[in-house]
């Protein structure tokens, strides 16, 4: 199940993560469980993530970056060429504090 964002948090998101780097990387094999599994680690830990997909495709591209964000629970908070920003509430340590509207 995905974050539900509202726009004024999805607006405020996309300026926390314009000097983010891609933390990962989707590579020929396309999206697999120890994938999956590392951006779960990565989105825990920093709740905010960029993901570069290699896919060519544009619509490949764009059903990679969607099965990340439904195996992961994350919200896909912008999507740029071929790269992605998904966000997941940490459930140890909050980091980022979303405005309320």
């Amino acid at each position: 199940m995905s974050t539900l964002l509202t726009s004024a948090q999805t607006r405020f998101l996309r300026g926390q993560a314009h000097d983010l780097k891609a933390m990962l990387q989707v590579g020929g094999k396309g999206v697999t469980d120890a994938l999956v599994a590392e951006i779960d680690l990565a989105l825990e830990h920093h709740e905010l993530i960029k993901v570069k997909v290699a896919a060519e495709d544009r619509e490949a591209r764009d059903a990679m970056i969607s099965d990340l964000a439904d195996r992961t629970g994350a919200a896909l908070v912008q999507r740029i060429g071929h790269t992605a920003v998904l966000y997941r509430q940490s459930k140890d340590k909050r980091q980022i504090v979303l405005p309320r509207n």
